[in-house]
């Protein structure tokens, strides 16, 4: 399992991240994990609140990002598109896409509208997150016991996030 991440110019201020990797289970087990609360809970967020398409959910993620998110797009078990934030100046946007490639399947997550000092920040977390879905698809459990909060962030993923944010400072950003 490699994570990839790239990180990339929208204008002169924002720009996003985009994060991929290659998972050994079927696009339906893959899309439940990332969009049922339950299974979500396990990696990367607490979610609760409207769940369907022009729905708002709140979100706290193992990163203790906590906001709103509206749910634009939900084509299961293809394609999921979120807007953070929304009406908010800061406004962005969380793309998923699952693909089968044989028995394994592919997911591809972007988030766009980051300021672009943010993006190494956000390539790193996205990199954990990723990872962390890994390992709850192996153990068919929860990764982060110790919990985490809006206040703040689960142990385990902010340990692997400082580890990596450097290595993601020292990337090319692609314009």
């Amino acid at each position: 399992m490699t994570t990839i991440a790239t990180m990339r110019t929208i204008d002169e201020s924002r720009g996003a991240v985009r994060v991929e990797n290659l998972y050994d289970t079927d696009i339906g087990d893959l899309w439940q994990a990332c969009t049922a609360p339950e299974r979500l809970a396990r990696w990367m967020a607490q979610v609760d609140g409207d769940m369907r398409v022009g729905g708002t959910i709140q979100a706290v993620f193992t990163s203790s990002w906590t906001g709103p998110a509206r749910i634009e797009v939900c084509d299961a078990p293809h394609h999921l598109l979120l807007t953070t934030k929304p009406g908010a100046d800061d406004e962005g946007q969380i793309e998923a896409w699952l693909t089968e490639e044989g028995s394994k399947t592919r997911l591809v997550v972007e988030e766009r509208g980051l300021p672009i000092g943010h993006l190494p920040f956000h390539a790193s977390g996205w990199r954990v997150h990723l990872e962390d879905l890994g390992r709850s698809l192996e153990v068919d459990g929860p990764v982060h016991s110790e919990g985490w909060s809006s206040d703040a962030r689960a142990p385990g993923w902010k340990e692997r996030w400082e580890e990596l944010t450097p290595t993601y400072q020292r990337m090319k950003i692609l314009r």
